[in-house]
């Protein structure tokens, strides 16, 4: 699919992840629909950023918890810029937790924004391009491959959306093609620096952090490419080789 012009829905735009993601859609001349769910001035700075490169950008508020909101994000984006032919999933929480430690509330609050939201935007974006053609990126974490200890609903929510990618990329099948990025470390974790993340990446086998654009060359890799679908493609610098 040629994605220049496009219109692309990327979830958990306004910032890390979502928002490189977003700008190298933007790079590529890939009008962005950027949601946010409550970071309200680092959505419209990335909107700014994402004007610069000459596409159209737009901020859409929603909060993937609550049920109903997915689907009426996706249709407040089709309303405002036009049908989105590319979906990327990326807004998540990632909230420690063990087996004995984990809450209801811990347990509830991963899976219905780190899972249940994908499906329904997925599902939203399949009856909206069912003629095709259409691009759909789960953003997924290594850790969905290896069961730690740590971050129980976590792990679960990543482990099931690789499962969701691939069911959806077998019905959705031919005319929409569905792949996931399993990423490693990236950026350094809300209240720590670069040398705590230099310190995670120590036992991976590449020995250091992801670079943006890393993410961003894979994201366009799995976007350009029609003959790829039901892909969990690793940029992880080999950490989902070892245990973590």
């Amino acid at each position: 699919m040629e994605i220049r012009g496009q219109v692309a829905l990327v979830t958990g735009a306004a910032r890390r992840v979502g928002r490189i993601l977003a700008l190298t859609l933007a790079q590529a001349g890939v009008h962005v629909a950027v949601h946010y769910g409550h970071s309200t001035q680092a959505a419209e700075e990335t909107v700014d950023r994402l004007r610069s490169y000459g596409v159209r950008a737009e901020a859409f508020q929603a909060d993937l918890t609550r049920p109903d909101a997915p689907v009426r994000l996706f249709r407040q984006v089709q309303e405002v810029m036009g049908l989105p032919r590319i979906l990327v999933n990326s807004a998540a929480v990632f909230l420690p937790g063990t087996v004995r430690e984990t809450t209801l509330e811990n347990w509830d609050h991963h899976l219905s924004l780190n899972l249940r939201a994908p499906f329904l935007l997925i599902q939203t974006f399949a009856r909206a391009v069912a003629q095709g053609p259409g691009k759909i990126v789960n953003i997924s974490d290594w850790r969905a491959v290896y069961p730690g200890r740590k971050y129980l609903a976590y792990t679960v929510s990543k482990a099931a959306l690789h499962t969701l990618t691939q069911m959806a990329a077998h019905e959705l099948a031919p005319r929409i093609q569905v792949n996931a990025l399993a990423l490693g470390a990236v950026l350094p974790p809300p209240g720590k620096d670069e040398a705590y993340l230099a310190r995670l990446v120590e036992r991976t086998p590449g020995r250091r952090p992801i670079r943006s654009e890393e993410i961003g060359q894979a994201l366009l890799f799995l976007l350009r490419n029609d003959a790829v679908t039901g892909e969990i493609l690793f940029v992880d610098a080999g950490a989902h080789l070892v245990h973590g």
